[in-house]
């Protein structure tokens, strides 16, 4: 009899200090839901009911990220025109963010609440003024991702490395040789702006080009590109005024038409190169579905 007392009591202490250790791990009173919000999201697809493909589109910026402490959700960067983290509580009090450029404050205040993280957001533009420009999103994980809600739209995000890339198309340098030559397109309502891609022909297995942007006469962009043959498909490598390189997959190629994709990147998710009947080039990039697609029209040097 007594050795059963014991065996329950030692059973008893050993499943209470479990649960300690498990608290322990997930942060004081943290709920484990709060600190899966943790980390650098992306955006997937749009999921608001009833919008047309042209609407579709993330409802706040395509790349965020956030930072859970203990008894605070902290806005590192993607939310807002604001540079730099921004510590809003949970318990609901207001943090205040002030510009010094401006004179504006910006207010914040959050909380958690049935499996939620939202958080409001204020301006007072003058001293001693009322607040205004209300901004409201909300934050809840789902079995999918994490979805994002705001102003009636919902907006589904994944960590990168949790969003598959799509499979390769088999291919190899040569049937992207059509891109090859100097192209040149101006945008704006008055031509103000030149964009010129000028591609190398096929050889090595790669093709590179250097891509420049000229706005009322000065350099406002330039790009670092190229195309490579890897494991029996085509990559993009795009480095944009020389920075980090991006690289998109070669999924559908044709004759006249290369589309490549990476939806782990932010913005552009989807590139397409396209001959028209006339000779001339156009470049698409956008979303993987939906929204509004900017589109280059270009030119061949000397046609």
């Amino acid at each position: 009899m007594h050795l059963r007392t014991c065996l329950a009591t030692v059973v008893a202490l050993f499943a209470t200090l479990s649960a300690a250790l498990a608290a322990l791990d997930a942060g004081p009173g943290q709920p484990e839901e709060l600190r899966a919000l943790d980390g650098e999201w992306t955006y997937v697809e749009d999921r608001t009911e009833g919008r047309t493909p042209e609407q579709l589109g993330p409802p706040m910026s395509s790349k965020f990220s956030m930072r859970i402490e203990e008894g605070a959700v902290v806005l590192v960067w993607g939310h807002g025109g604001r540079r730099g983290d921004v510590r809003v509580v949970l318990d609901g009090s207001v943090t205040e963010v002030p510009d010094a450029a401006t004179g504006q404050v910006a207010r914040y205040r959050g909380g958690w609440k049935e499996g939620a993280f939202t958080y409001e957001v204020d301006f007072v533009r003058t001293p001693g003024g009322a607040p205004e420009g209300l901004i409201r999103r909300e934050f809840r994980m789902t079995p999918d991702g994490l979805e994002v809600r705001f102003r009636g739209a919902v907006g589904l995000y994944r960590h990168a490395e949790d969003i598959p890339m799509p499979t390769p198309a088999k291919s190899a340098i040569g049937d992207v040789a059509w891109l090859a030559g100097g192209w040149t397109g101006t945008r704006g309502s008055q031509g103000q702006t030149t964009v010129e891609e000028r591609w190398s022909p096929p050889l090595g297995g790669s093709m590179l080009a250097i891509s420049r942007t000229v706005t009322r006469g000065k350099l406002s962009a330039f790009e670092y590109l190229r195309i490579v043959e890897r494991e029996g498909g085509l990559v993009y490598v795009a480095q944009p005024n020389g920075g980090a390189a991006t690289e998109f997959v070669l999924t559908e190629v044709g004759p006249t038409r290369a589309v490549f994709e990476n939806p782990r990147h932010d913005y552009p998710k989807r590139i397409v190169y396209e001959l028209g009947e006339d000779g001339g080039l156009s470049a698409t990039i956008g979303f993987s579905k939906g929204g509004t697609p900017r589109r280059f029209e270009f030119k061949r040097e000397g046609h």
